[in-house]
């Protein structure tokens, strides 16, 4: 099971909480385009897809390639700006054997509750030589997420997530290897002030397994910190690629 339900409150909360700019995606496209080695026709997995951001941006940015988005929570599903989305999850994909050239995991992988089954599956499913991208926040990698300055209480909840290594040795056992490790800087609000308004809870699953006392320091913590610093919020999240 995920960590938080995502049901119709928390999805709600994703929705407008969560969905990054044109100006946040501009590095990541540069990323995974550089990793996909993209072709005409290519079809491409968003494992996870939730509101459909993901899998919106990845059919502007590639024309020609056919995205296909699997997402576990029908909350999210009827929230989705893509469509359609398949019913399904990371230990089960409604995929044929063979079918896709990339699959692409955002935000995703500390969800998933047997690391190993959905490293298999996804090889399943994978055409050889395929390349799995995981966007993530993996434990022991706080420090260039703004979010945990004002809520160190939720570093120990990263720290349960998934580490790299975790990941790597659950999928060598499916037979990838690492390609690539790389933090890539993205816009998250225009200023602190902008992402201390913009805040919701629900939206993060790292807020929502804290204490309430903890996230009401945090918002405290937050709210004044926004009066003083008028800089833009930059995060660096992780790029693990593996083959």
């Amino acid at each position: 099971m995920a960590r938080i339900a995502y049901n119709n409150v928390d999805a709600a909360a994703f929705e407008a909480n969560r969905h990054l700019t044109d100006d946040a995606l501009a590095a990541w496209r540069a990323a995974t385009i550089r990793h996909l080695g993209p072709h005409p026709g290519i079809r491409l997995l968003d494992l996870g897809s939730g509101t459909g951001t993901w899998a919106r941006a990845f059919t502007d940015w590639l024309p020609d390639a056919e995205v296909v988005a699997v997402e576990p929570s029908a909350a999210m599903r009827a929230r989705s700006v893509f469509e359609p989305v398949l019913a399904g999850d990371a230990e089960h994909i409604p995929l044929p054997t063979g079918s896709v050239d990339a699959a692409w995991i955002s935000t995703v992988i500390h969800h998933v509750p047997d690391l190993t089954a959905a490293a298999h599956e996804l090889r399943r499913v994978l055409r050889p030589d395929a390349p799995v991208l995981i966007r993530s926040a993996f434990a022991g990698r706080h420090e260039g997420i703004t979010l945990f300055r004002y809520f160190p209480e939720a570093v120990q909840v990263l720290d349960t997530y998934p580490s790299i290594a975790d990941v790597e040795a659950a999928f060598a056992d499916a037979g990838f290897a690492t390609v690539a490790v790389e933090q890539v800087p993205e816009l998250t609000a225009a200023s602190l002030r902008q992402a201390a308004a913009g805040l919701r809870r629900e939206a993060h699953t790292l807020l929502q397994l804290i204490d309430d006392d903890a996230y009401a320091a945090g918002v405290t913590r937050l709210h004044q910190a926004a009066q003083l610093d008028s800089a833009p919020v930059i995060d660096a999240l992780d790029l693990l690629v593996l083959r």
